[in-house]
């Protein structure tokens, strides 16, 4: 008969196996650098209909928009092509997580998402902004708008939910489901501004101006976008992608291809844009 002494060494010896494995196992997991390198291909993160970001042609099927370009700007750059792999924003950080893609363009750092996946440096900068209504005085300063009669609404959760929530902690504040409700409480005059980043702003009174007015208050405040990537002890691939963004915004691509989506993909055109915005 086994001991219990017996039985107890022999699934320590089990589990420890088992941890071993699992250990040979993580250190001798490929890295996204290897893995581009082996198979030649890099694969991009792409969300049907997220204009300027995403947006594939339903006629071509082909992607287009700040991540494609992007996309294929650093596969060149890597000497590799370059593979489009649809998902969602909610899914991204998923599908990084579980190697099915190699990065996400466009994607904010919150903390939240901080403890999970890694990011480059910033991809660009995105400003914010107050949409305010017909009539509405004009915005100089976001001190005009942080005060209990200011009506201010953003989209809850968002990045403009957590600027106002710091920036404006006197205003009146309203939280609402998505981007869309916080404009119709504008344009119906339930609220007085919303705060919005001007990449959707300018597409958004591009497309109806009765909405209202943008404003870039001062001081400029502005959110990083950045690229995310899997999250993984090898950081050759960050360096990667933080050198290509470097050598990038320095030629003045970032600038140019925001630019260019913007016009071709949400008809809001270069000089429209208010001097104060840098991306």
């Amino acid at each position: 008969m086994f001991s219990v002494k017996k039985l107890m060494g022999a699934a320590a010896l089990v589990v420890a196996g088992v941890s071993v494995t699992g250990a040979a196992l993580a250190q001798g997991a490929e890295s996204t650098m290897d893995r581009v390198k082996r198979t030649k291909e890099l694969r991009v993160g792409t969300v049907a209909g997220a204009i300027p970001y995403f947006n594939k042609d339903l006629v071509t099927q082909k992607w287009e928009g700040f991540g494609p370009d992007f996309g294929e700007s650093l596969a060149k750059k890597l000497g590799v092509n370059v593979k489009f792999v649809e998902t969602t924003w909610g899914n991204a950080v998923l599908d990084l997580q579980a190697n099915k893609i190699d990065l996400m363009f466009a994607m904010a750092p919150t903390p939240q998402r901080m403890e999970v996946v890694n990011f480059s440096k910033p991809l660009l900068n995105n400003t914010f902004t107050a949409v305010c209504k017909k009539g509405h005085a004009p915005v100089q300063t976001w001190e005009q708008l942080n005060t209990p009669d200011a009506k201010v609404v953003v989209d809850i959760g968002s990045n403009q939910d957590q600027f106002a929530t710091r920036a404006l902690p006197k205003a009146n504040i309203s939280r609402l489901e998505s981007s869309g409700a916080a404009t119709m409480s504008v344009q119906t005059g339930r609220s007085d501004c919303q705060v919005l980043v001007v990449l959707l702003s300018q597409p958004l009174v591009a497309k109806r101006p009765d909405v209202g007015t943008v404003y870039v208050p001062t001081p400029v405040e502005t959110a990083n976008t950045n690229v995310g990537l899997r999250k993984e002890p090898n950081k050759d691939f960050e360096n990667a992608v933080n050198a290509w963004l470097d050598e990038a915004r320095a030629k003045g691509e970032i600038q140019s291809v925001v630019l260019k989506n913007m016009e071709k993909l949400a008809g809001v055109k270069a000089d429209s844009f208010p001097k104060e915005v840098k991306f």
